[in-house]
């Protein structure tokens, strides 16, 4: 009991100090989070307090769930974006049911160890994808610095010396948060001409209430907010794993993905329950967190309760936060997060993964869509690591009775004509085929074999193969026909 409870306390805060650094970096997130979850909400095509609930409710349930201490998970614009036609053509209620749907897809995926894909994803495609959300992140900031006055310029550079100037004397309080609060504290002082947090949409009173969708259950509805579900569950896993991936690269631990894909269902469910849209992880504000001591699930939970208590009790306060200072905490996001050892790596990383990761970088920016971003970068390295793999083949022939092809390399689909062009056609009354320096990946090498046996034997060659590893000889027993017949390929036993 000692040890769970020792593990417990250890997975929120380790001592007093860390404590306090959990509940500032907390509260400077959920400050960050609100213009967000308001700004997708208005993508969706909902109130804005759709995207503050979904945000509280997330925050709160991942950091009892999930898998990764100190990431930030909330309502997010990949996940509004998808539901944009479903709210329009149906109505909110079905958003709520398919954001159900979606959370119990995610729940099914962690069972079934759906977060092992991630393996799949190359260095390059995550550098790639952190770079895009890096410069998303400025552009989203660009609409708030145009039409604007000259104050509004001036707190934006006040605010990037306060972050980045304060850290240099005293660390004890997060910058992002001392620039809030004094940008703040002088946009209101004297009234300063600059857009707020309140002129984005009008903030939720009260607290969140338990509720379930107002849809019918037939197959028809299900039919309806099936595809979105899938859709809101691949896209948010991917870009939850990728940013768990990011924190675990910045804080030097490992997080458990297969408990995070779970997490991260119940987290959705729990949003639909209390009137809030689906979600996942975000770069953005998981590097806010770390960046300002977070590093414990202790943050995580500060930042979607703080979020409620400022909705609850601070609401015309919280309205009064200057854009400004935001704008200036997310510039310093955007410049944290893009990996600038990128730039001079294009010249000294291999021209394939420097192609990948732009690749990656330009479809990100260009349909706004982190995932399609990430599967262009995955099918390209697919594509180039399977051309690097089928170069690396070779058929050697050694001329003597019998004549002897030494076959070096992988056979599998994209190297079998390769394979195949290797033994020329020349007479010979014995042929031994040694594959011990090969490996058979899949029916296509087989298959291929096959067909060399077959045409060697036609040319009146007695045919030997010999070396097969185990893989490969437990995959010509299950597949090959000239060793499952013993005779020439096509001809008839008796």
């Amino acid at each position: 009991m000692t040890n769970i409870v020792s593990r417990y306390r250890t997975a929120w805060f380790d001592d007093a100090g860390q404590a306090r650094r959990e509940i500032l970096a907390g509260i400077v997130v959920a400050l960050a989070l609100i213009p967000e979850a308001i700004g997708f909400s208005i993508i969706a095509g909902v109130d804005p307090r759709v995207g503050l609930y979904a945000s509280i409710a997330i925050a709160i349930t991942v950091s009892l769930l999930g898998g990764r201490s100190a990431m930030i998970s909330a309502a997010t614009a990949a996940v509004a974006v998808v539901v944009t036609p479903l709210v329009r053509q149906h109505g909110v209620d079905y958003l709520f049911a398919a954001t159900i749907l979606m959370g119990l897809i995610q729940i099914v995926a962690g069972l079934l160890r759906l977060d092992l894909l991630m393996q799949f994803v190359s260095r390059s495609v995550v550098t790639g994808f952190v770079n895009a959300l890096a410069i998303l992140i400025f552009m989203a900031q660009v609409p708030q610095l145009t039409g604007v006055s000259w104050h509004t310029y001036a707190m934006v550079v006040v605010g990037l010396a306060i972050i980045y100037l304060l850290p240099r004397a005293t660390k004890a309080v997060p910058s992002p948060l001392v620039a809030i609060v004094v940008l703040t504290i002088v946009s209101i002082a004297l009234a300063l001409p600059v857009r707020t947090v309140g002129d984005m949409g009008r903030l939720p009173e009260g607290l969140p209430s338990l509720t379930l969708p107002n849809v019918p259950l037939t197959w028809d509805t299900l039919r309806i907010i099936l595809p979105y579900s899938l859709t809101m569950a691949a896209v948010g896993l991917l870009e939850s794993m990728l940013t768990a991936q990011i924190v675990d690269d910045m804080t030097d631990t490992d997080s458990d993905k297969r408990r995070e894909c779970m997490g991260q269902g119940g987290a959705n469910i729990a949003a639909a329950l209390v009137g809030g849209m689906g979600g996942c992880a975000m770069i953005g504000q998981s590097v806010i967190n770390v960046t300002s001591g977070g590093r414990k699930r202790l943050s995580t939970f500060v930042a979607g309760a703080f979020l409620l208590f400022l909705l609850a009790l601070l609401g015309p306060l919280v309205g009064r936060v200057p854009m400004p200072a935001l704008v200036a905490v997310m510039v310093m996001v955007s410049i944290g997060t893009f990996s600038w050892n990128s730039i001079p790596n294009l010249r000294r990383h291999p021209p394939t993964s420097s192609v990948v990761m732009l690749v990656t970088v330009a479809v990100v920016v260009a349909t706004r869509d982190l995932a399609q971003g990430v599967v262009a970068g995955v099918l390209l390295s697919g594509i180039f690591f399977t051309g690097k793999v089928r170069r690396m083949f070779a058929v050697t022939r050694e001329d003597g009775d019998p004549v002897r092809y030494i076959v070096r390399g992988n056979i599998f689909f994209a190297s079998v004509d390769r394979f195949t062009r290797g033994f020329r056609d020349e007479g010979a009354h014995a042929v031994v085929i040694d594959v011990s320096a090969a490996h058979f990946w899949d029916i296509s090498g087989v298959a291929a074999l096959d067909k060399i046996v077959a045409r060697l034997r036609r040319e009146g060659a007695a045919v030997e193969v010999v070396g097969y590893n185990q893989a490969s000889a437990d995959l010509v027993d299950r597949f090959a026909l000239h060793d499952r017949t013993g005779v020439e390929l096509g001809a008839v036993p008796h």
